[in-house]
């Protein structure tokens, strides 16, 4: 039986009255479980907002952009070069183009636009948009001139080596969070990264905060100023939001994430920017009108060579306190944790905690106790050392 290396991240979080995600209606977003209405934030809001907090842990090289705009990061690229400096733009974009199509990719022109943009969004490595730059660029200078070189790049040989260039060279969020292209799976990379709609641990409604906002001159009109004033407001309105404590979790498959990065010190690299990001990172929605700007009260990460396993089930009975629910819903998720241990005959091989006072202590039993500043790298040396070098 092929043994797997899995990392588990649970995370209990309060968040105040907020509307960090919501729906078409503008409504927080909920749903039902246990039989009874809790504030949800989906996982797409929270793995953006994941991705977001790497720009500023990781270099450029490392990270990848989501984005219709492919020709463009390609274009730029080949303009950079030497023999692209001297070309004119609408050359250097019809390479661009020749050389995205040779992928396989799909482009279709933009809205109220002359721009070459793919079908779909498409999660495209800094490094993979170099390469597919250098090989328009070495099309170029093996070419007499640009309409030589858009020739060239229609080949099957340059077709291939196009498509190879989008199999290869991912990067750290694209190895974690996949890239999916429905018209041709060759370039489909697997998330080695699974992330659970966040749900409250308690039954949770939504509220209405109904505001008005002042007009400055028409304050001031009323007392002569700006002709005639009136006692009625610039404007009425109203928000709705929720405030809930969250479970939030995540998976990370330690193989697959190697061999997708190519190697162990990316995949490490990778573990300790996930960990850091996805605990510590916020969705936007409304933050300046609530600012929800909350850590979370507790962090497991569990190591498992059985399989990822998620506690949601601790909440399908919803807490009902009135003393608050962070310390309740860290005892619950101990509780659960032990129960499933013993029930399956399996548990996590090594477990850490990071929790704030009584929540802390309500977990210390089930891992090592410990701050989050040195859990990051820690847990990825650990789980890393337990992979082999990808071939």
């Amino acid at each position: 039986m092929t043994t797997r290396t899995y990392l588990d991240v649970h995370v209990l979080q309060s968040v105040p009255p907020s509307c960090i995600n919501r729906d078409d209606t503008g409504s927080p977003k909920s749903a039902v479980y246990g039989g009874a209405r809790r504030s949800r934030v989906s996982s797409q809001a929270w793995k953006r907002a994941t991705r977001k907090a790497f720009d500023d842990l990781l270099p450029e090289k490392d990270r990848g952009v989501r984005t219709k705009r492919v020709v463009e990061m390609v274009s730029a690229g080949i303009g950079r070069s030497q023999a692209g400096a001297g070309l004119p733009p609408e050359q250097v974009e019809e390479l661009a183009v020749a050389v995205v199509t040779a992928t396989g990719l799909k482009l279709a022109k933009a809205r109220n636009s002359e721009r070459q943009d793919t079908e779909f969004l498409v999660l495209v490595s800094a490094q993979q948009a170099a390469a597919l730059a250098e090989l328009a660029v070495a099309a170029l200078d093996e070419a007499s001139g640009a309409a030589g070189a858009v020739t060239a790049l229609k080949t099957a040989e340059s077709r291939k080596e196009a498509k190879r260039v989008l199999q290869h060279g991912n990067s750290i969020d694209l190895a974690l969070f996949g890239r999916m292209v429905a018209n041709d799976t060759d370039l489909n990379v697997d998330a080695t990264c699974q992330v659970a709609h966040a749900i409250s641990i308690h039954a949770a409604g939504t509220e209405f905060d109904y505001f008005t906002a002042v007009d400055d001159l028409k304050e001031l009109s009323e007392d002569g100023g700006f002709g005639d004033g009136d006692a009625g407001a610039g404007m009425i309105g109203t928000i709705e939001f929720t405030s809930a404590t969250l479970y939030r979790y995540a998976t990370i498959n330690v193989e697959a994430l190697v061999e997708a990065l190519g190697t162990r010190e990316l995949a490490e690299e990778g573990i300790a920017v996930f960990l850091t990001a996805f605990v510590r990172s916020m969705p936007t929605g409304k933050q300046n009108t609530f600012a929800n700007n909350t850590l979370p009260e507790a962090v497991v990460v569990s190591l498992r060579e059985d399989q990822a396993v998620s506690y949601v089930g601790a909440f399908e009975e919803p807490i009902t306190s009135s003393k608050g629910y962070a310390v309740a819903g860290a005892e619950r998720l101990a509780e659960f944790a032990g129960e499933v241990a013993d029930a399956y005959g399996v548990g996590p091989v090594q477990s850490w905690v990071v929790g704030v006072g009584a929540v802390g202590d309500a977990l210390a039993g089930i891992g090592t106790r410990g701050s989050f500043a040195a859990l990051p790298s820690e847990v990825a040396q650990v789980a890393v050392a337990r992979v082999a070098e990808p071939v």
